[in-house]
């Protein structure tokens, strides 16, 4: 059984985890996502919470809906998640990194080259 944390709703967490699916290719664009039903079965849950969770993603136009068919991935989800991520990451982790380093008086070249050599330390092992 999957178990949810507790600081964050379920349906959230069940929404992160097929944007999650998406950006690793698990859910490709176009391709059918489990039913309500599906889902509520899969994770033991109420299936209005799997509603929920489908209505948020359906709002972040990660899904769409064929009437009677089912939800599916939208073609262009993958990218559009993949650049939010990107933004964010540049936003919650580069941006706090050159502000610290500019603070504490370490030039930006000398990250730059700190960086690349820890990814091709990462590269190597």
């Amino acid at each position: 059984m999957t178990s949810f944390s507790e600081d964050t709703p379920i349906y959230r967490q069940i929404a992160q985890r097929i944007k999650a699916d998406v950006l690793r290719g698990t859910l490709g664009p176009d391709e059918r996502v489990m039913s309500t039903n599906e889902l509520a079965e899969f994770y033991r849950i109420n299936p209005a919470t799997a509603a929920k969770a489908f209505q948020q993603l359906v709002e972040e136009d990660v899904i769409y809906k064929r009437r009677g068919i089912g939800m599916f991935v939208r073609p262009d989800a993958p990218s559009r998640l993949r650049r939010e991520h990107r933004d964010r990451f540049f936003a919650d982790v580069v941006r706090p990194m050159v502000v610290k380093a500019n603070t504490i008086g370490i030039p930006l070249s000398e990250v730059i080259d700190r960086i690349q050599q820890m990814a091709t330390e990462d590269d190597e092992s």
